[in-house]
C-alpha cells in the first residue's frame, strides 16, 4: 500500500515538475497570439458623438460581436498574449441610437481633442498613353515583328479551290 502511494506521489510530482521545467526553458521561442480587433487609443480618439455606423466601421473596422437582440450595441474585443506572459484583453462597447453613436464603454476613454491621422496617400503622375496603337501592336513593334507573314496567310486562304474533293 505504501509503495503504491509513494509511486503515485512520485508520478504526480514528476508530471508537475515537467510542466514547470518546460514552461521556463531558456532559448525556447514562444509565439505571440493576437485575437480579435486590434484596438488602440488613437482609434478611440477618432470617435465622436453622432458619428454614423458607417463612419465607425471606417475607423474601428467591423465589430467582433453584434448581438442579435441588441442591434444598437457593437462590441470590439482584442486579446493579446506575448511570449510567456499573461493574456491581456481589451474591450470596447459602442452604443448607437438612430444609427449614430450614443455612448462608448470599455477599457478606453475618448480623448478631449480629436486626432486626425495624416493621409499616407501619395499623388503619382501617370504619363499619357499612346492610344493610337494597341498593346499587341506596340509589343510586336518592340520585338521587330512587322506582320508581313499575315498577308501571305491571307493570300493562301483565298487561293484555295472552292470545289469539294470527291
Amino acid at each position: 500500500m505504501r509503495k503504491s502511494i509513494l509511486s503515485l506521489s512520485l508520478l504526480s510530482l514528476s508530471l508537475t515538475s515537467c510542466s514547470t521545467v518546460l514552461n521556463h526553458l531558456p532559448y525556447v521561442y514562444k509565439i505571440d497570439v493576437n485575437q480579435g480587433n486590434m484596438i488602440d487609443q488613437a482609434m478611440i480618439d477618432q470617435l465622436r458623438p453622432n458619428m454614423t455606423k458607417r463612419q465607425v466601421l471606417y475607423v474601428m473596422g467591423s465589430p467582433m460581436l453584434v448581438d442579435f437582440f441588441h442591434q444598437n450595441r457593437w462590441d470590439y474585443v482584442y486579446s493579446s498574449k506575448k511570449g510567456g506572459e499573461e493574456r491581456e484583453q481589451k474591450t470596447v462597447s459602442i452604443f448607437f441610437e438612430n444609427e449614430q453613436i450614443k455612448g462608448i464603454q470599455g477599457d478606453f476613454k475618448p480623448g478631449a481633442v480629436p486626432i486626425i491621422k495624416p493621409s499616407v496617400d501619395k499623388i503619382v503622375d501617370v504619363p499619357k498613353r499612346d492610344l493610337e496603337k494597341t498593346l499587341w501592336e506596340m509589343t510586336t513593334n518592340w520585338i521587330g515583328y512587322d506582320g508581313s507573314h499575315d498577308d501571305v496567310k491571307k493570300e493562301v486562304e483565298t487561293a484555295k479551290p472552292s470545289a469539294a474533293i470527291p
